[in-house]
């Protein structure tokens, strides 16, 4: 018999739903292979803009994420899931009114947990390990619009284990209201914006150097590789584990940078609000790539709300 979880992503950029069907087996690694996806769908809600400047959430984009949440509520309903859990990240963990938005949420009658950095990379980690299995060591790259994870996992006795994590407090939200002024941007913004992210990078670059895949996670890298394949509609069996070179992401970054916001929402494969911070997104994994001196870089659909489910699936199966 099957059990069906949802699982909700409240993002500072995004908030995500995903419903799966997990069938008991005999052994948890057959259990997490049974998995199965039902129904999955985000929504752009930048629900941390401005945050940067007041220290609060804004009231309409906290109504906004909450609209988005009352009708996640409704379809979970008519699932009639079994479990139910939304995670909520860097905005909420930042904002001066955080747990008073939680309260909101709780209120439209879902549980909710603001989970700190450290099981938000552990959640990444997860999903990229069952998610995309590479053969040997991997740096997954979880970019937000708050904060960008970096986790480190080998594969020892056929089993990845994570080494090494850091969480650093940017994301496209904030790297683009700092350093984004001029639309399209002037190069040397550009290039501030890569130097003050390069010297958090090179952090995690020095605990992590000896891996041997560079992976990329969120809507970045993902609206990178349905623009370079020519994706579209988007299709997350299309996309994930697709690579991309290095050149590849410079070559986008190039184009899009010298385009205005208007210009880049005529692109179908990007969405109107994501227009307005995919620079800042595609920085990460250029300078990423520069400094862990990678030619390619993996990419996977799965983020948070699949490795919040695998960790379920694991507590309680196991």
């Amino acid at each position: 018999m099957a059990i069906k979880i949802g699982i909700i992503d409240i993002g500072t950029y995004s908030t995500r739903f995903l419903i799966s069907a997990v069938h008991k087996k005999d052994s948890i690694e057959e259990t997490l292979n049974s998995i199965e996806d039902i129904f999955s769908v985000g929504k752009i809600t930048a629900l941390g803009r401005n945050l940067k400047q007041t220290g609060f959430l804004q009231e309409d984009a906290m109504q906004e994420t909450l609209s988005v949440l009352k009708e996640y509520k409704m379809i979970a309903d008519e699932y009639h899931l079994d479990y139910l859990k939304a995670y909520a990240t860097q905005a909420c963990r930042e904002a001066k009114n955080g747990s008073e938005f939680i309260e909101r949420v709780k209120n439209l009658g879902i549980d909710v947990e603001i989970i700190d950095p450290e099981k938000e990379a552990y959640f990444s980690f997860l999903a990229t390990a069952y998610g995309v299995n590479p053969d040997g060591s991997f740096v997954m790259i979880d970019q937000g619009g708050g904060s960008t994870e970096y986790a480190y996992a080998i594969k020892e006795n056929g089993k990845f284990n994570l080494k090494e994590s850091v969480s650093f407090p940017f994301g496209i939200v904030g790297l683009t209201e700092k350093f984004i002024k001029n639309d399209p941007p002037l190069e040397e913004e550009l290039k501030q914006l890569k130097e003050y992210i390069r010297e958090y990078i090179v952090k995690a670059y020095e605990k992590m150097k000896e891996t041997k895949y560079l992976i990329g996670l969120g809507g970045t890298i993902t609206t990178l590789v349905a623009l370079e394949y020519n994706i579209f509609p988007y299709n997350s069996e299309k996309v994930h584990n697709k690579k991309l070179t290095k050149e590849q992401v410079k070559k986008w970054f190039k184009e899009l940078s010298s385009l205005t916001i208007a210009q880049r929402r005529q692109i179908p494969q990007i969405e109107d609000k994501r227009a307005e911070v995919i620079l800042s997104g595609i920085a990460i994994f250029d300078t990423s790539l520069e400094v862990f001196n990678k030619e390619e870089i993996i990419v996977s659909d799965w983020g948070l709300r699949h490795g919040a489910l695998i960790d379920f699936v694991i507590r309680r199966f196991q």
